[in-house]
């Protein structure tokens, strides 16, 4: 990956994002998804609440690099619970 001059961070951030992308096909393809209601105001299916959670995830790193003195660790970590929670219960 050097000839884009990524950081090992990042080069893992992105190949881990293409590795739950990959998982989600995979899982879709043998296990088709339903529409289902959680604690979200809408319907969604397991890829409706990956691209929140995703989305969000972004958002909660974005606030604690821009706002926060923490480690971005601490933001991965709220964002791991977050997912769970959000494609368990959302």
């Amino acid at each position: 990956m050097s000839w884009m001059v990524w950081t090992l961070p990042t080069a893992g951030f992105f190949s881990g994002i293409a590795l739950i992308l990959a998982g989600m096909t995979i899982w879709q393809r043998f296990s088709p998804s339903i529409e289902r209601k959680g604690f979200l105001p809408l319907s969604t299916t397991r890829g409706d609440r990956l691209f929140i959670g995703l989305l969000t995830s972004a958002y909660i790193h974005l606030g604690f690099v821009g706002f926060t003195e923490f480690h971005v660790l601490v933001a991965t970590g709220i964002s791991a619970i977050w997912m769970v929670v959000l494609m368990r219960w959302g």
